[in-house]
């Protein structure tokens, strides 16, 4: 016979996040995985198309090495501008809004640059900048949206399916250039297709989290009930939030300084790795090896498919072995590939091993990079740690590709390619890849933790 005291006790209800790691996912919670990772694919298939389309434009513009470099680099400012402002900005006004808005940018952006004129090389990489800018926030506002609405013990591999997926817009592009040949303003105008996921924003609600951080309790009820697809009243206890601090650079600096240099280092090695062959790939197969645009193209679909098998790898690894040991083993495999670009590239076809390793391991670990990013942060300051952290690590996507405009040189591009730049850079790039897989070993574990203990 249970006590009085015991009779009188009322049984504790199973809190929100518990109900949430307790129950199978649900169809809303997959059409919020849905969304981002078609977002982000379409986001970076705009991204993708303008290394195909500098490659077209280094013989229609006669673009230098050095002209080419900053259309590619211009890119990469906009993915540092935009890491920066749509991380904070998701932090003060919520995770839908910023990916909202992401969108409308690049979209904008991508739209003027298709009625540029001929020779316009300046004006195109002012508005890559804009483009960069949709892009960099994209990512960045999406792997906390999804975090913040999936179970601890599979969050690793959910959030990190808003990465996986990207090199699907490599894909697209390549697919894209192979139909589309040489018609440059076609190619940048696909990239505005992504208009059409406002519509698909309109049905889901902002994350539970925030609504939290904002002392909303009620409007996170909803959304998790809608989440796990019961009534309001029977979604289980919400976690106490003390004292509701408003998201700052100097909480950052001042509580997660370690954090955020590690964010900041790691990324900026694994990105200088990985991007060059992103922005300079094609263009180096096609002038410096002699591969048609055709072949190249019908290349990066391989490229694409083993960079989107190793995302795949790294984000379910994640949740198996742990992130540090996952970060450190794809970039150390990802580092051997440079070298081996570096010092054994006699022909076109021994690049193109090199590069498939590069990418799906130095670039395939983007499938929990950014995840593990974001875990080293609290639900107060996420977004705008990961996003700062991530933007300084982005600034590798300014040196990459202009690094390696240098390297090319003042002349047309087009046939003036001296191979041995390659042994310099990709040297270097492995290099930035060892340092980063170290970095990573000093991260803080977060493999099956719950959000609100980070």
């Amino acid at each position: 016979m249970p006590s009085i005291n015991e009779a009188a006790t009322p049984p504790r209800r199973m809190t929100a996040y518990a109900q949430m790691d307790a129950r199978p996912l649900t169809g809303h919670q997959k059409s919020i995985i849905g969304l981002v990772v078609v977002g982000n694919i379409a986001e970076f298939f705009d991204m993708f198309l303008v290394g195909f389309v500098v490659s077209l434009l280094t013989g229609a513009w006669h673009l230098t090495g050095v002209e080419a470099g900053v259309i590619l680099a211009c890119s990469g400012l906009g993915t540092v501008i935009g890491s920066i402002m749509w991380g904070r900005l998701a932090d003060g006004f919520g995770r839908r809004h910023a990916f909202q808005w992401c969108v409308v940018c690049f979209v904008a952006f991508t739209i003027l640059s298709v009625f540029l004129p001929d020779r316009a090389w300046v004006p195109l990489a002012l508005l890559r900048i804009g483009v960069g800018i949709g892009v960099g926030g994209l990512n960045i506002t999406s792997i906390p949206y999804v975090q913040e609405f999936v179970p601890a013990r599979h969050r690793g591999m959910l959030s990190g399916l808003a990465s996986v997926f990207i090199p699907l817009g490599l894909l697209l592009g390549s697919v894209a250039q192979s139909i589309v040949g040489d018609h440059w303003r076609v190619l940048l105008a696909l990239g505005a297709t992504p208009v059409l996921l406002l519509f698909w924003l309109r049905a889901v609600p902002e994350s539970p989290r925030f609504h939290q951080t904002k002392g909303r309790d009620d409007k996170a009820r909803e959304a998790l009930a809608w989440a796990m697809e019961i009534p309001v009243d029977e979604v289980g206890d919400l976690p106490v939030v003390g004292h509701r601090r408003k998201a700052s650079y100097s909480a950052l600096f001042s509580r997660h300084l370690k954090s955020l240099l590690i964010v900041g280092v790691g990324s900026f090695c694994f990105i200088m790795g990985g991007f060059a062959i992103q922005s300079w790939g094609q263009t180096l197969m096609k002038d410096a090896f002699g591969f048609s645009t055709r072949m190249v193209a019908v290349l990066f679909m391989g490229v694409s498919v083993a960079d989107c098998i190793g995302r795949f790898g790294s984000a379910w690894l994640a949740d198996v072995i742990g992130r540090r040991w996952t970060m450190f083993i794809f970039g150390i495999v990802g580092a051997c590939g440079c070298f081996y670009a570096a010092f054994f590239h006699d022909s076109g076809w021994q690049f193109y091993i090199a590069v498939i390793i590069i990418m799906t391991f130095a670039d395939g670990v983007f499938g929990i990079l950014n995840a593990f990013g974001g875990e080293q942060f609290p639900n107060d300051v996420r977004s705008t740690g990961l996003g700062l952290g991530y933007g300084i690590g982005a600034t590798a996507k300014i040196i990459g590709p202009a690094f390696m405009g240098v390297l090319v040189g003042g002349d047309f591009v087009s046939q003036n390619i001296d191979i041995a730049v390659i042994t310099t850079a990709f040297t270097f790039f492995g290099v930035c890849l060892v340092i980063g897989a170290v970095v990573y070993l000093f991260a803080r574990e977060t493999k099956g933790r719950q959000l609100e203990s980070l």
